[in-house]
């Protein structure tokens, strides 16, 4: 007899199987979720560069305090809110407050003032705080300036009828009586007892500058703070820029309006006029401005450095030529306006402006850089630069001075002379009659950085390297004796470790004509008998280094791309900003964008044929800058070894760049026009045979979009097909606005997996 099954027993069946195959499902889910989850790579994008969960600590900023015996640093209040500015003794570590975040609290207000920055005056009676701070091109140089007297607690707030965050550079006379600043191109001095402003320039605006400078004076020769207070108070010397015959160039704001706005910018391109710049000194009680007629067309020479010399009424001026191949040193007297050019530097190639000058002897010698001996080296010179006698030497180049104590009878100095990706702490007697003596201990294989006291007894030593993120000690010299550590990242530390990463691998490359440094990054699950995809990250111009032993933010996004099965490398080719003397340093003039795109390609053919385990038909290039320029040579230049390239705000035609920059490297296009052909990309678009794309932020007031435009007209000319993406509003880093950085990151990821797929291959 057969069942009735009755639509009751069909539906409840019905509701059961549904059941058991949302169960089933519900199961499968969690599986693949589980599978997904240990397949992910430890490190995630977001993390990085939406959560920045592995920001490092840092210390400071820190001040030694005019006695040597102590320092003094910013610390939270935790019950008002805002900075604390407290005082260590260096030996004893002794705590102690010297200015509250109540003594910060404006009158009427409820919060203290954020410190941006501050100053002491020279007899540590009163503090100068920078607050409410504005990006001017690269930095924070304008803001709201406050003086706190120390002996009256009484706060007062600087050019308080100037219009809010206008004020820039401010500086007490030396006697701590005035305060002088710029505020819209023009130069103030305020007297701090009568609360008095003086206006004493009134001719800056529209193309005429005061007491700063345009975009590429601060950009190529880091010119900011353009007056200087005489030693006794009564003058001002300052730089005036007339910008009338440069060209402008034009920015289009189309974001954050219905209508667009033009962002004009004073832009001196290659072989374009440059700002006519002089200098000139006036009474700080204001009056007429009397200017120094320094010989040469103002318009085809940079006034690059300028200041008194103590105890005096002269300034020394630095004057490069247009070539940037010639230093002339004057010194100009303030009260006769006369001119005396004591020294000459000379080089066949570029010269880079440095500020290492020391007043010694009564102001009888100075300190001074200088290339003259085929290595970068610190020279003691007569007043009348008659004598020029060397205080460090040897084979070596010294990367910065640190502190010059002439009482103790030595310069300390960082140098390297054994590995280019290191950097130490060396010292020299001033005499120049003893050998470089190494201060930093040989345990500490890695990078160095020391901010010292005036007398040379006590430093703060940043130590790192490519697996140690910073560490902050005080150390006792010149013993280097460890007296207690400030700060030593290690949470950071330990997040990292956490991640499982590879090591950076140090490598050598020989080329045959140079033997270049190069790091790899290998796959957590790296196994020698597959085949993986080489990834290269390359600069390769003389502004910068990319091989170096140190943290530098623990090179996450190699890391991660590594962890997606790439091997990401990394080449110095000849010419990059590293230790290696004047002949390195120089082989790349003339010829930017070709000697160096030629290295990098016989760096890659040698890496491809000595690695096995990397695969000859998946080789990308990517890089940044000047590293984007790099990328779009190799691309070029060698399809045959690049098949993928990823290029960011670059520079497609080396005459779009400014001239300050490119003519130092290049010289000048009337001598050059050869030069700046071949190593511009854009006149090889027609050879692109890979996967390319392009990245450009349009507010770049660096590497002008226009760039960006130039190159993809002339790769649709040749109708080569490539990627692009453009990021509106942006400047040369690519990170303002909101979630820029992350979704530039997925960008790039996700062109890197589709057109050059990831992970081993079995051979």
């Amino acid at each position: 007899m057969n069942k009735i099954t009755t639509p009751t027993r069909i539906n409840n069946d019905q509701n059961s199987m549904r059941k058991e195959i949302l169960s089933s499902l519900s199961l499968l889910f969690l599986f693949i979720t589980y599978v997904q989850a240990q397949e992910q790579s430890p490190l995630q994008l977001k993390d990085i560069y939406k959560e920045n969960l592995f920001k490092q600590k840092g210390f400071g900023p820190v001040r030694w305090m005019k006695d040597n015996n102590g320092y003094s640093t910013l610390e939270s209040n935790t019950e008002i809110g805002g900075k604390d500015i407290v005082r260590y003794e260096a030996k004893s570590g002794h705590r102690s407050i010297v200015v509250s975040a109540s003594d910060l609290v404006p009158k009427g207000e409820s919060e203290p003032l954020n410190i941006s920055d501050y100053v002491w005056s020279d007899d540590n009676t009163k503090l100068l705080v920078f607050t409410n701070t504005r990006k001017v091109w690269r930095y924070n140089t304008r803001g709201d300036y406050w003086v706190l007297d120390l002996r009256t607690k009484v706060l007062s707030q600087l050019g308080k009828s100037l219009p809010e965050a206008t004020l820039m550079f401010a500086k007490f006379s030396p006697d701590a009586s005035k305060v002088a600043y710029v505020s819209e191109l023009n130069i103030y001095v305020e007297d701090l007892g009568a609360q008095k402003i003086k206006q004493i320039t009134t001719d800056g605006g529209d193309n005429i500058t005061n007491g700063t400078f345009d975009w590429v004076y601060e950009e190529e020769l880091n010119c900011r703070d353009g007056f200087r207070w005489s030693p006794d108070g009564k003058n001002i010397a300052y730089w005036q820029s007339d910008t009338k015959a440069v060209g402008t160039f034009y920015m289009i704001n189309n974001v954050d309006s219905i209508y667009s706005k033009p962002i004009p910018l004073p832009y001196p391109k290659v072989g374009t006029e440059l700002s006519a710049v002089k200098v000139g000194v006036i009474p700080a009680t204001g009056g007429e401005t009397k200017w120094f007629e320094i010989p040469g067309d103002p318009q085809n020479n940079y006034l690059a450095r300028m200041d008194f010399i103590p105890n005096s009424n002269e300034v020394m001026v630095q004057q490069l030529n247009r070539r940037q191949n010639t230093n002339k040193i004057w010194i100009g007297d303030i009260k006769t306006m006369g001119l005396d050019n004591i020294l000459t530097e000379t080089d066949e190639a570029f010269l880079d402006v440095h500020d290492d000058i020391r007043w010694l002897e009564n102001e009888q010698y100075f300190t001074w850089s200088s290339e003259r001996d085929g290595w970068f080296h610190l020279f003691k010179v007569s007043r009348d630069g008659k004598t020029v006698a060397p205080i460090t030497k040897g084979d070596f180049d010294v990367v910065n001075i640190n502190c010059i104590d002439p009482k103790g009878g030595y310069v300390y100095y960082i140098a390297s002379p054994d590995n280019f990706t290191q950097r130490y702490l060396y010292r020299s007697p001033i005499n120049g009659k003893g050998e470089a003596e190494r201060i930093t201990p040989s345990s500490q294989s890695g990078q160095s950085s020391y901010q010292i006291s005036a007398d040379a007894k006590w430093g703060i030593q940043v130590f790192e390297n490519a697996t140690t993120p910073p560490k902050y000690s005080l150390v006792s010299l010149p013993k280097h004796k460890e007296i207690r550590i400030l700060e030593d990242n290690k949470g950071l530390n330990e997040k990292y470790e956490a991640l499982g990463l590879s090591p950076k691998e140090f490598l050598k490359v020989d080329i045959g004509d140079a033997v270049l440094d190069a790091w790899m990054i290998k796959p957590p699950d790296f196994d020698a008998s597959k085949k993986y995809p080489l990834l290269f990250y390359v600069y390769g111009e003389p502004a910068g280094s990319t091989v170096q032993d140190n943290w530098g933010g623990g090179s996450l996004w190699d890391q991660y791309m590594a962890q997606q099965g790439y091997v990401v490398m990394s080449v110095d080719n000849r010419g990059t900003k590293t230790p290696r003397g004047n002949a390195w340093r120089k082989s790349i003039y003339g010829q930017i964008g070709i000697l160096a795109s030629e290295d990098q390609s016989k760096a890659a053919t040698k890496i491809l044929s000595t690695y096995d385990f990397l695969d000859s038909d998946r080789v990308g290039i990517w890089g940044w800058s000047g590293g984007g320029q790099m990328t779009l040579n190799c691309m070029f230049r060698y399809p045959d070894i690049y098949k993928t390239g990823l290029a960011v705000s670059f520079v497609s035609d080396q005459r779009l760049y400014d001239a300050t920059y490119q003519e130092r490297y290049m010289g000048l296009l009337e001598d050059n026009a050869k030069g700046y052909h071949e190593g511009s990309p854009i006149n090889f678009a027609q050879n692109l045979e890979g996967n390319l794309m392009i990245i450009h932020g349009t507010a770049d007031d660096n590497v002008h979009y226009q760039s960006y435009e130039m190159l993809v007209n002339r790769l649709i000319e040749h109708n080569k097909l490539f990627s692009m993406m453009s990021y509106p509003m942006r400047a040369h880093g690519i990170n303002e606005r909101e979630n820029t950085s992350y979704h530039l990151r997925e960008t790039m990821e996700k062109f890197w997996k589709e057109k050059l797929p990831s992970g081993e291959r079995v051979r």
